[in-house]
C-alpha cells in the first residue's frame, strides 16, 4: 500500500469584492445583522463582464497547485471535480478542466456533494493512489453561488452566506509511512435532504413547468436552507467527525496542530474550537473574507493557511465538514 501525500495547493476568487453595506441595495439587511449571524463581513462574487465560471475558476486555481507541486499538467493521472454549482447542468466540470488545461485523455469524475465535497473528493483521490492505480491526482472545489441566490428580502437568510471561489489540491503518492492522509470518515443522513437543499429545476419539476406555472411566489428554483436545524446538526456531527478520526489513529485532540474546518458559519467554527479547547492559533478560519464557498472553502482556507506558514512539515491538520445531504466528513493528515 501507497501513502498518498498533499504536494501541492492553490486557490482563486474573483476580483469583485461584495459587501455586506452593498447587500443593503437588495435586501432589508445591514453589516451588523450578518456578522452577529454569520461572522462575514464581505465574499466575492462573480463579475458578470468577465471570464470567470465555476469551471474557469477551477482551473485558474489548477495552475497553480500543479506548479507548486512541481509537476506538469501531462503528470496528472485523474481529475477529481467537486461543486454544486456546475456551468452546465451536464456534463460536469471535471471534463471542462482537461479540456482548458489542455490535459491527456484521463479520466475525470465529479462529485456532488456540496459542502462536504472537497472532504469527499480527497478520500476519493486517496484511494485511488493507496491502491496504486494513479500516481498524481488532481482534487478540485469550485462553486459559482452568485449566480443563483436570490438578491431580496426574502432570499436574505441564504443569499449573505455564500461566495464564489475555487480551491486545488494535488494529491501525490508517497511511500513515507505515516506522512500525507492518515485516514478519511464519511457520514450522511439523507432524511434531511430538503432542510437545504435545491428543489428545482430538476427532473422531478422541470424548466417547461416553472415557466408555465409563472407564479412569483414560487422559490423552488433558488436554494433553501433551515438555518437552525442545520446548525444544530452541523455542531453534532462536526464533533463527531473529528473525535473519528482522532480515534482511527490513536490521537487526542491535544494532537491537532491546525483544524480547518469547512466555512459555513463562523459560529460554528467557534462552538467547535471551544468545545475542543484549541486555541486561536489550531483553527483557521477565512469565512469573514469569502462567506460560504461550499467544496471550496475548506482547499482555499487550507491554501491560505500553509501559504501564511500556520502548516508546517509533520503538524497534524485535521479536516471537517458538514453541509446538504446531509453529509459529513473529516481527514486526518500529517503534513
Amino acid at each position: 500500500m501507497y501513502n498518498s501525500k498533499i504536494t501541492g495547493l492553490g486557490y482563486y476568487v474573483p476580483e469583485n469584492v461584495v459587501t455586506n453595506d452593498d447587500l443593503t441595495q437588495w435586501m432589508e439587511t445591514s453589516d451588523e445583522w450578518i456578522q452577529e449571524r454569520t461572522g462575514i463581513k464581505e465574499r466575492r462574487w462573480i463579475d458578470p463582464k468577465t471570464e470567470d465560471t465555476t469551471a474557469v475558476m477551477g482551473a485558474k486555481a489548477a495552475k497553480i497547485a500543479i506548479e507548486r507541486a512541481g509537476l506538469t499538467k501531462d503528470d496528472i493521472d485523474f481529475i477529481i471535480f467537486a461543486t454544486l454549482s456546475p456551468d452546465m447542468y451536464f456534463p460536469g466540470g471535471g471534463v471542462q478542466i482537461q479540456d482548458m488545461l489542455d490535459m491527456p485523455t484521463i479520466g475525470a469524475l465529479d462529485v456532488r456533494n456540496q459542502c462536504s465535497g472537497f472532504i469527499y473528493s480527497l478520500s476519493v483521490a486517496d484511494q485511488f493512489i493507496k491502491t496504486g492505480m494513479y500516481k498524481n491526482v488532481l482534487v478540485i472545489g469550485s462553486e459559482n453561488h452568485s449566480g443563483g441566490l436570490e438578491r431580496s428580502t426574502r432570499g436574505r437568510g441564504v443569499t449573505v452566506i455564500f461566495g464564489d471561489g475555487a480551491g486545488a489540491a494535488v494529491l501525490s503518492r508517497t511511500e513515507e509511512k505515516g506522512k500525507g492522509i492518515l485516514s478519511s470518515h464519511l457520514h450522511s443522513e439523507g432524511k434531511h435532504a430538503r432542510e437545504l437543499a435545491l428543489i428545482g429545476p430538476s427532473t422531478n419539476r422541470w424548466v417547461p413547468e416553472i415557466i408555465e406555472a409563472n407564479d412569483p411566489e414560487d422559490t423552488s428554483y433558488f436554494p433553501h436552507m433551515n438555518g437552525q436545524f442545520v446548525f444544530k446538526h452541523a455542531v453534532v456531527r462536526f464533533s463527531e467527525a473529528i473525535i473519528e478520526g482522532l480515534t482511527a489513529n490513536g490521537l487526542q485532540k491535544d494532537d491537532i496542530d491546525m483544524l480547518i474546518p469547512h466555512q459555513a458559519n463562523l459560529r460554528i467554527a467557534q462552538f467547535i474550537q471551544k468545545k475542543f479547547e484549541l486555541s486561536n492559533d489550531k483553527v483557521y478560519n477565512n469565512i469573514m473574507r469569502y462567506g460560504n464557498t461550499t467544496a471550496a472553502s475548506i482547499i482555499i482556507a487550507l491554501t491560505e493557511a500553509w501559504e501564511e506558514g500556520k502548516i508546517k512539515e509533520d503538524d497534524l491538520v485535521v479536516l471537517a465538514a458538514f453541509g446538504s445531504g446531509f453529509t459529513w466528513g473529516s481527514v486526518v493528515i500529517r503534513w
